[in-house]
């Protein structure tokens, strides 16, 4: 009796699947290849949950640059390869424009703000952010001085440990974060001021655990949300609390506003709030205003901060690098104080920073994109509305594209006679309408903290430390926590 039970229950189960492939050929018969995929919960069992895109790449060696996966009962289309992502950001810019609506952070945000918003109000809302940007100072002069200012208060930081081993992760986090508070608020915190150390730490525990493959799961599965308990209940109550937040400073901003004397973004926002034309009604409300300044913080002190810190890891790790960049800088600004004029001069140190955006690689699946109509890409039929993915760390650690992608290696933006070398693979921004709006700002802050920290400090690894290379969990790829030495020079 219990051999035809199972024997009923193997056919009930091969009945199964089955049925789900077939359902799954017929959605669309032209829609990309990929792995079977189980019944409900799709191809789960085969994907890394934790590190997503490494599987990505290894699957794109059997079915091609354009394929498909399933996370529970969601089709999701991978893209890998520096033509098939360029072809669809570019090319094809106006067929994947769109942004998912469904998941983690639709729940809060709802098409609000400019990361993960749609249609007409991402146009307007990143129309404004550009222009607002470069109104107050986004590559130019009197923002370069604002960095200089804060990596020169970031110097002092790490002198008060007088050589001695300390962790450098909220530091650098306040003095990236600083850069664009100046922009959203026109101020900067203390390093040790309770509210940024409060906000930096709401956001790297989100980004922590956006990388957790439960949550991972429930942002393809969102409608499991609601119902099960785990860390996605954890970041959205972060979220609340960080809008919270940002809804007193909106208050405190809107009484002591000067339609006459903008002193910010979030001024500038607010003056658009009181024009009382169509678009203003429309789309400069509070909730706007709290999902550009959520994403702006985020986006601006995220990657760069962690861009650094990958920085002076690698700088511990290849001293023989390290001693070449402080020759560099030597050379060319000697005690001044570094500039972004200075840039052109130093070809070594811009190929470094280079590759430790490349090697770092901190986006690896870039942001989710959605087919805003249908659409015939690459010989195959996507419908309105399918999640796809650029894996940039196709790209980034090709061997297509570089000589030797995993190692940590300056030579790939160098040419035969130590000048800079462009690499049209170079892609940490991603590419198209929606790459990133602070792409002149990230690169500004990199050079101008880099070059400052390594003319005043050699950094060395605390005697018996181990360094580590591989990133961390979370959903960027970040260093493991650390400790560092920072030996003066001057």
């Amino acid at each position: 009796m219990d051999s035809i039970a199972i024997l009923l229950s193997f056919i009930a189960f091969l009945f199964l699947v089955l049925f789900f492939k077939k359902l799954n050929q017929n959605v669309h018969k032209n829609f990309p290849p990929g792995p079977m995929p189980l019944p409900l919960i799709g191809n789960i069992l085969r994907i890394d949950m934790s590190k997503p895109h490494r599987t990505f790449v290894e699957l794109s060696k059997e079915y091609g640059t354009v394929f498909s996966v399933q996370i529970g009962m969601s089709k999701i289309v991978i893209l890998c390869g520096l033509e098939t992502i360029k072809d669809a950001l570019v090319n094809h810019v106006d067929d994947f424009l769109g942004r998912p609506t469904s998941g983690l952070f639709s729940r809060v945000l709802k098409n609000h703000g400019v990361i993960m918003a749609n249609g007409e109000n991402w146009k307007v809302m990143r129309r404004f952010t550009l222009s607002t940007l470069r109104d107050y100072g986004m590559g130019k002069k009197i923002i370069e001085d604002k960095i200089t200012e804060e990596a020169e208060s970031l110097v002092q930081k790490f002198r008060s440990y007088e050589g001695k081993a300390f962790e450098n992760l909220n530091s650098v986090n306040s003095a990236v974060a600083n850069i664009i508070v100046s922009i959203l608020l026109n101020s900067r915190f203390d390093y040790e001021d309770p509210t940024i150390l409060k906000l930096v730490s709401l956001t790297n525990e989100n980004i922590r655990l956006l990388g957790s493959p439960l949550v991972r799961l429930l942002n393809s599965v969102p409608v499991l949300v609601k119902w099960l308990p785990g860390a996605h209940r954890k970041i959205l109550a972060n979220i609340r609390e960080f809008h919270t937040f940002l809804e007193t400073i909106f208050t405190k901003q809107r009484k002591e506003l000067d339609v006459n004397d903008q002193r910010n973004l979030i001024d500038a926002f607010l003056v658009k709030q009181q024009e009382g034309t169509p678009e203003s009604a429309q789309y400069f409300h509070n909730e706007n205003l709290i999902a550009l300044v959520d994403n702006l913080f985020v986006a601006g002190m995220e990657t760069t901060s962690t861009t650094l810190r990958w920085a002076l890891l690698l700088m511990m790790k290849y001293p023989e690098i390290q001693e070449k960049v402080q020759s560099e800088i030597e050379k060319v600004i000697g005690s001044s104080q570094p500039q972004m004029e200075h840039r052109r001069q130093m070809p070594y140190t811009d190929a470094v920073i280079h590759e430790v955006q490349r090697f770092g690689d901190i986006a690896p699946g870039s942001v989710a994109h959605v087919a805003s109509h249908d659409v015939t890409f690459r010989g195959f039929f996507l419908p309105k509305g399918t999640v796809v993915m650029p894996m940039l760390h196709s790209v980034l650690k090709g061997k297509e594209y570089f000589e030797n992608p995993e190692e940590f290696y300056p030579g790939h933006f160098l040419d035969s006679d130590g000048n800079f070398k462009k690499s049209e693979a170079f892609i940490p921004f991603s590419i198209g309408k929606r790459s990133c709006a602070g792409e002149t700002l990230a690169k500004m802050e990199l050079f101008l903290f880099f070059t400052t920290l390594l003319q005043n400090f050699t950094f060395q690894a605390p005697p018996g430390a181990k360094l580590d290379l591989i990133p961390g969990s979370g959903a960027t790829n970040a260093p493991k926590p650390y400790k560092i030495c920072a030996l003066p020079r001057r």
